[in-house]
């Protein structure tokens, strides 16, 4: 049977869709044309030719803060029509309208509630009730997030590990060369991207990279908007020190540049404390760029022998392993990256949530 599902949509017209927006794309792309698909959204958002998902889309009469708040505190108004389920793909979970399934990409908000205002954290706890309460089965990226839902109360039964899969855009040689140009990407770098928050553990991978600078050539370029906590300070003081002409901060790249620059890049390094997948890592894999992660987290789940795992808190070890990957390793870690990404297809992760829809109905 091919269940009838209303999906939440709305991420994909945030301001910043993030990987949740990449993660409702792909499998809207994988699943039409094999199980009827609506998208559920809320009033006054815009849909730019680019981004038609092909899929019919109900628009609810209230706004976005409106239509979340409704939901979250009121349990209204319910999704309109007779789906034979509901998937939240966010924490914008609507009331169940036959089965309920909730997609469950981190607890952020419980690990590091200060990255978070009061009133978002009050959201997320009572998004996180309602799904242990109400949610029929919740999907998780990653074992490490099933391990966070099952030590905040859900049964283990309920949870459907289903990794995310990855896709990557064919680098054409002319605008590489002069994104490359832009971004003054002349040199072999170290690359890493993401916002400049605690968890991405920027000041341990910038003491690595003191220690790589000395017996190599290499730069570092660090992408991505600036977010909170003590990584904007430390750049500071990096960016008046005797390597600031071998540091490189580029801000928020579009995602052709960033494609260019994960092509381009001798080794990527991302030495998170945690994530709930940690996309960026599997990104560079496929483009068969070398990758240097953190032993112990969701990213250690997919890229063990295929790139070199390290304690996040030890500079040395990290930059040891940086020397590795730039050197005597990296033809062997880029086939083997090139290889583990090949087999984490959309189509796969789509099939695996078309698995949950029928176990449902």
């Amino acid at each position: 049977m091919n269940p009838r599902v209303a999906l939440t949509v709305e991420q994909l017209w945030q301001p910043a869709p993030g990987g949740s927006g990449t993660y409702i794309r792909e499998l809207v792309t994988e699943l039409r044309g094999r199980t009827p698909l609506v998208g559920i959204a809320a009033r006054g958002h815009t849909v730019a030719p680019e981004d038609d998902l092909g899929i019919p889309i109900l628009t609810s009469a209230l706004p976005r803060p409106a239509l979340y708040e409704a939901w979250n505190r009121l349990r209204r108004p319910r999704v309109p029509g007779r789906p034979d389920l509901v998937h939240a793909t966010t924490w914008a979970v609507p009331p169940r309208r036959g089965a309920l399934v909730v997609t469950v990409h981190d607890l952020a908000f419980l690990r590091s509630p200060d990255h978070f205002t009061a009133r978002g954290n009050r959201y997320f706890r009572r998004a996180l009730e309602i799904t242990r309460r109400e949610a029929d089965l919740v999907i998780v990226p990653s074992r490490t997030t099933a391990d966070d839902c099952v030590a905040e109360g859900f049964d283990l039964d309920r949870i459907r590990v289903i990794p995310h899969g990855v896709r990557v855009p064919e680098i054409a040689p002319g605008p590489a060369a002069r994104i490359r140009e832009r971004l003054g990407l002349d040199r072999p770098f170290v690359f890493w991207c993401g916002t400049l928050e605690p968890r991405k553990n920027l000041p341990v991978l910038l003491a690595a990279f003191e220690r790589l600078a000395a017996h190599s050539d290499l730069d570092l370029v660090l992408a991505g908007p600036t977010g909170w906590g003590d990584a904007g300070a430390e750049l500071s003081r990096w960016s008046a020190g005797p390597l600031r002409d071998r540091v490189h901060l580029t801000g928020r790249l579009t995602v052709e540049e960033l494609h260019v620059a994960y092509a381009a890049a001798r080794v990527f390094a991302f030495p998170s404390l945690w994530e709930g997948f940690g996309m960026p890592v599997l990104e560079a894999m496929a483009h068969g760029t070398p990758v240097v992660t953190s032993a112990a987290t969701s990213m250690a789940e997919f890229t063990e022998g295929a790139g070199l795992l390290v304690d996040p808190h030890d500079p040395d070890a990290v930059a040891e392993a940086l020397f590795r990957a730039a050197g005597p390793d990296h033809d062997d870690l880029s086939a083997r990256g090139l290889a583990r990404a090949a087999g984490s297809r959309w189509a796969s992760t789509a099939d695996q949530h078309l698995a949950v829809y029928r176990e449902l109905v």
